[in-house]
């Protein structure tokens, strides 16, 4: 694994820190319904996409996940201005603000979406994996879905293929607990998700998802794994979101007291300490990080605010496209 240096955990603190800023402020806005649909906040489960990048090389390596898919774009290089923008549905947005809060996508990024299906990114995972061994890209695809996806049968079609045709693929399945209310003890008779990997002869297995070098361990092993034509890895980050599963959920299945007890292994906070402990950086120097992340959320803010709505032609050019149709002229 790539070593985790002083200047890899001030990195971490701040991507992380940015990540968490961006979606509190996304929770205002929704408030305010500046953010219309659904909204699904990362809040608690940011190691998991520190710790990934960290093993994953960006210039070629691909990720696709659900719909809770606001921070792994900027993770991944795009413009958080241009993510901010889509979320309020503004023209320059990443998916020219047609896409929203579910369907954050950068081909240019890697970045395959935000898939409002639950557990439909699965099975196209796997395919973007095949079109780089296909093509003999060198790329491996991270392929997210949470646990209440982990129960749709597309999943076990997907693993069979990828171990099939050895693909190179990493399925991550993000354990916080609830999927969309409900506890893992009430969906299965066991759960060790990881353990469904077992049943196809795949490389599994649990990681702290709270952690980022945990994660990076991990990620490392099974990166290299796919990219040396062994096949998929499938592993379980056993993570835990402090909102609900959406801005409209009450969070009536959990105590508060819950919620509290996992906050004393948040994943910022414990970097932080690191970074602390190991006088990685001065109390100014903190300040400092803190208040660029503050000042560039803002500026998402104001991006987004200050860009225009779609035209209504735009209907139009993203959906149908025929040379010798005439009455549709295209200006995309």
């Amino acid at each position: 694994m790539k070593e985790v240096t002083k200047e890899v955990y001030l990195k971490w603190y701040e991507d992380m820190l940015l990540w968490r800023k961006f979606e509190d402020k996304l929770a205002a806005l929704y408030i305010q319904q500046k953010v219309r649909g659904f909204l699904h906040l990362y809040n608690g489960q940011e190691a998991v996409l520190a710790g990934a990048l960290h093993a994953m090389d960006l210039t070629k390596d691909k990720m696709i996940t659900a719909y809770r898919n606001h921070v792994q774009p900027i993770g991944m290089g795009v413009d958080p201005r241009r993510v901010m923008a889509e979320l309020l549905g503004k023209a320059t947005g990443t998916s020219k603000g047609m896409g929203g809060s579910m369907h954050i996508f950068s081909k240019e990024h890697r970045f395959y979406g935000g898939h409002g299906i639950v557990g439909g990114q699965i099975p196209v995972g796997a395919g973007l994996a095949f079109g780089d061994k296909y093509f003999n890209t060198g790329g491996v695809t991270m392929t997210y879905f949470g646990d209440g996806a982990a129960r749709q049968g597309s999943l076990h079609e997907a693993f069979n293929m990828a171990m099939l045709w050895k693909l190179p693929v990493v399925f991550i399945v993000e354990n916080n607990g609830y999927a969309m209310g409900t506890s893992v003890e009430r969906t299965a008779n066991h759960t060790d998700i990881w353990k469904l990997g077992l049943g196809y002869e795949m490389p599994c297995g649990p990681v702290d998802g709270m952690n980022p070098v945990k994660v990076a361990e991990a990620m490392t092993e099974a990166i290299e794994r796919a990219r040396r034509g062994d096949g998929p890895t499938f592993l379980e980050m056993k993570t835990y979101r402090y909102r609900g599963h959406s801005m409209s959920d009450a969070q009536l299945y959990r105590s508060k007291e819950e919620v509290e007890e996992y906050k004393k292994i948040d994943p910022i906070t414990q970097v932080l300490d690191i970074i602390k402990d190991k006088k990685y950086a001065s109390d100014a120097e903190i300040e400092a990080i803190d208040q660029r992340v503050k000042d560039l959320v803002q500026e998402c803010v104001d991006f987004a605010e200050s860009s225009p709505y779609p035209e209504l032609e735009q209907l139009y050019d993203v959906v149908y496209a025929q040379e010798d149709y005439p009455f549709t002229p295209h200006k995309l």
